[in-house]
């Protein structure tokens, strides 16, 4: 009876609405209306027509605004497209998603971290006046992907008794017991043998050179043990590609670029890895690990600025020595910038802000390449006008 009280006042357009698979939600949200307004009436005893209710509600109401979103809507039955990497994960087969949780592919942010490096290097290699290799590029997301995944399972298959004393980490396939250490052993198995088919696409000395890397993705995962550096330890890995990248392009690695190009990957892994680990300061405490927030503590703000020059002058040699034009300069310095506020505004006690910064370094990473891929396209042009001036003299 109610609802045909309310239907009834409703124009023809929200009728075809409610008819079309909203009828639930839209009558449940307009008798909530009725029922409030006292059928009609407000509490302050001014009298209203129902239509006017009605037409307060449906417009005041988040139920009514036009845009759906998959959550809210899915429990009655519609389903909207989303591509983020965590409904990606969710919306796999049950029986393979915890290997998806497991290699974190339902969070990119590492990935990214990781293939970030390998694209500078590989951006900074390319011929004056050209794009960097597409094809390289695809190869080395590719193979982030992989040795992100794989030194995810390694740490959980270390870190297995450590993460079921987290509420972070205790639902990890691993601690909670929906992977076993066989399974995991065989799936990383599987990933290691993958990277080395993306690894053997590269020339010889590429191959020697990313083999070598295997040793820091075993041993990171014990750092934290034994040493309250384990961030330093993770920048070595999480930047070997400053390396690998120029060597895929070029053969060989021409170390007065890549060296200060590593360096800085390094002092920036530093700055918001050390940032991460403030989230779980007080679980590392409880549990007998290590990390630089540890270390740090309240003087963190003034070791991640002394990391920031380190890494920002690692930057001026590699873009000198690889002779980077005005983009690449114009970008660092919003590079600066960026760091700056991310170190001023950091709040290290409030987890959620940590997070916040950490993850605004993937978009600090693409801008340094972009900066990079401008100043490489730039060269051309000052190449051209060099050369106009010797031929007017």
């Amino acid at each position: 009876m109610l609802a045909a009280k309310l239907t009834s006042q409703l124009p023809l357009d929200t009728l075809r609405r409610i008819h079309h698979g909203t009828s639930y939600r839209c009558l449940y949200t307009l008798s909530n209306v009725f029922l409030h307004t006292e059928g009609g009436r407000t509490r302050d005893a001014s009298l209203l027509s129902d239509s006017s209710a009605l037409r307060r509600g449906f417009y005041s109401q988040s139920a009514f605004r036009p845009t759906f979103r998959l959550r809210d809507t899915q429990q009655y039955g519609r389903r909207t497209i989303s591509l983020s990497a965590a409904a990606i994960v969710n919306s796999a087969p049950r029986p393979i998603q915890p290997y998806l949780r497991l290699m974190r592919l339902d969070k990119p942010i590492g990935t990214w971290l990781l293939y970030l490096p390998c694209a500078w290097s590989i951006a900074l290699a390319a011929d004056p006046g050209h794009l960097p290799h597409l094809g390289i590029l695809t190869l080395f997301g590719t193979g982030a992907l992989l040795m992100r995944g794989a030194g995810c399972t390694i740490n959980d298959m270390w870190d297995k008794d450590f993460d079921k004393k987290v509420s972070r980490t205790a639902t990890r396939p691993i601690a909670s017991g929906e992977i076993s250490q066989r399974q995991a052993l065989v799936f990383l198995g599987g990933q290691l043998s993958l990277a080395l088919c993306v690894l053997s696409c590269l020339n010889y000395y590429s191959i020697a050179l990313g083999a070598a890397s295997l040793s820091l993705v075993i041993s990171y995962p014990l750092m934290k043990r034994i040493t309250y550096w384990p961030q330093f330890v993770l920048g070595l890995t999480f930047n070997w590609g400053a390396l690998l990248g120029w060597s895929a392009v070029k053969g060989f690695c021409d170390w007065s670029v890549c060296l200060p190009l590593y360096f800085s990957g390094v002092m920036w892994t530093l700055i918001y890895d050390t940032i991460y680990a403030h989230q779980d300061k007080d679980d590392d405490v409880k549990i007998g690990v290590k990390s630089t927030a540890l270390r740090f503590q309240d003087q963190t703000k003034p070791w991640l600025s002394g990391f920031t020059v380190a890494m920002l002058s690692g930057l001026v040699v590699a873009g000198v020595n690889a002779e980077q034009t005005l983009p690449y300069y114009a970008v660092w310095s919003t590079v600066a910038v960026h760091l700056t506020h991310q170190i001023y505004t950091l709040d290290i006690h409030k987890p959620e802000d940590c997070w916040k910064k950490f993850v605004s370094n993937r978009n600090l990473g693409l801008l340094l390449f972009l900066g990079i891929v401008a100043g490489n396209l730039w060269k051309e042009r000052r190449q051209n006008l060099l050369q106009n001036e010797e031929e007017v003299r």
